[in-house]
């Protein structure tokens, strides 16, 4: 695709601010939800159950994103969020501990795991180089795993499409969503250049307008069914009014965690282990598939340059710090990657402005709850457009690859049918996700096809 702002690109400083606030919505709402779901998870205890900081966790985003920067020498244009693969690990690190405190310790000593995963990977591949990579994935491999990562998304993104938060009609909270999906597709393909650099922005402030119009007449009419926005995280906000409703310190998880040093033994230790080491070695394949993806949106190849030794250790790195402020494993995110392609805007110097203004909004209240605020449905008209693109991305780089030949016609139909399909496989703590399933089997069907058949030769 053609670039409006390539990697080394500096748009104006206005205009830069704009971009980073695109990136930070398009991110936000995954990197929040992350914390949430842990918090009210099932599988801990209810005597064990934390109540992890969102806001922590943007702070650990952001952070771990400028970590990732600085590894990658400022030439790969991805955010690091929270990562979902890490839900179950995390889990387990609460649910095996304890006290609340030692799960705290656990969630940044497990990090500290995948990461030296990432970084003994990261050696294998500084030493080996990358070619072994390109055969054991190459593009009839790799591409269908990268349409997977946005398919195998569509659930929540439709799911989502229908969620009004007050309670409202799924009718309702569809309109809105497809109000933010339609205006941000219009700004994307017909607006001016600053216009179609900004669609999500537009998108979800239009999406936002509509359901706020609809709940505004809900509650003045008293009709439940149009009520979709819940406004709660703003009134709790000012009720009552302190110094913390303009400015607060997040829950930082390294304090937490100093309290539960000496309630740390060798068997919780291998629980951790055993819980996120074997979830870091699948996660790379999800590292390597963002990576490819996005080489192939920017026409740059970022396991060449800055090397895909680099982009690990900063993913790796990147993670363990995100850990350490807010307890969630980072990742490289799909929907920044989305971000990138839809915009035409790959200027790396958008995502550390993106990484230090998460940073600088962690400890501002009113704008973490503004975003609690944006409805499900909204956010899913706009996640509708963003997952596509990375199925779409994944679908290009097949293009030039020989689908008469029955070798890759049984690849790639193996990797869409189980990545479609949802398939998963857990050991115990360990869940290899749907996106590993797919990569892993269509490895295996690729590497027990590879011997030509004489016909061939």
């Amino acid at each position: 695709m053609k670039l409006i702002y390539g990697i080394k690109d500096r748009p104006r400083f206005g205009q830069v601010i704009v971009f980073a606030i695109q990136q930070l919505l398009a991110i936000m709402a995954a990197t929040l939800v992350v914390p949430v779901i842990i918090s009210t998870s099932d599988n801990i205890p209810p005597e064990l159950l934390p109540e992890m900081s969102s806001a922590a966790a943007l702070l650990g985003a952001g952070i771990g994103t400028l970590v990732y920067q600085l590894f990658t020498r400022f030439k790969s244009p991805v955010f690091l969020g929270s990562s979902f693969a890490f839900i179950g690990p995390m889990c387990a690190a609460f649910a095996g501990a304890a006290s609340v405190q030692a799960g705290y310790l656990g969630l940044i000593i497990g990090a500290a795991m995948a990461g030296l995963v990432y970084m003994l990977i990261a050696l294998i591949v500084k030493l080996a180089g990358i070619k072994w990579i390109a055969k054991l994935m190459p593009a009839v491999v790799i591409g269908p795993t990268v349409a997977i990562i946005g398919l195998s998304l569509a659930g929540n993104a439709v799911g989502d499409l229908q969620k009004a938060p007050a309670g409202g009609s799924v009718y309702v909270a569809i309109i809105c969503g497809l109000v933010t999906l339609a205006v941000t597709m219009l700004c994307a393909t017909f607006g001016k250049k600053m216009i179609r650099l900004i669609p999500f922005i537009i998108g979800i402030l239009a999406g936002y307008a509509v359901a706020a119009i609809f709940t505004v007449i809900g509650t003045v009419a008293d009709i439940p069914s149009l009520l979709v926005i819940n406004f709660d995280p703003i009134k709790n906000l000012f009720a009552p009014f302190t110094f913390e409703s303009i400015i607060s310190v997040p829950d930082l998880t390294f304090m937490q965690a100093i309290k539960g040093v000496t309630e740390i033994n060798a068997e919780y230790i291998f629980t951790l282990f055993v819980a996120y080491v074997p979830v870091a070695a699948v996660v790379f394949a999800e590292h390597l598939a963002d990576h490819k993806n996005l080489s192939t949106i920017i026409e740059h190849d970022l396991l060449e340059e800055p090397g895909l030794h680099n982009t690990l250790l900063g993913d790796g790195v990147g993670s363990i710090a995100g850990a350490i402020f807010g307890g969630c494993p980072n990742t490289t995110y799909g929907e920044s990657v989305g971000c990138v392609a839809i915009t035409g805007n790959a200027s790396v110097i958008t995502i550390t402005v993106t990484a230090v203004m998460a940073i600088a909004i962690s400890f501002l209240s009113p704008f973490v709850a503004f975003v609690n605020t944006i409805p499900s449905c909204v956010m899913g008209g706009v996640c509708m457009a963003l997952y596509g693109f990375i199925a779409v991305s994944g679908l290009k780089m097949i293009q030039k690859v020989d689908l008469e030949q029955n070798r890759n016609l049984f690849v790639v139909s193996v990797i869409l049918i189980a990545g479609i399909g949802g398939l998963s496989v857990s050991f115990g703590e360990v869940t290899l996700t749907t996106v590993a399933c797919a990569l892993i089997l269509g490895i295996l069907a690729n590497l027990m096809l590879g011997v030509k058949d004489k016909k061939e030769k």
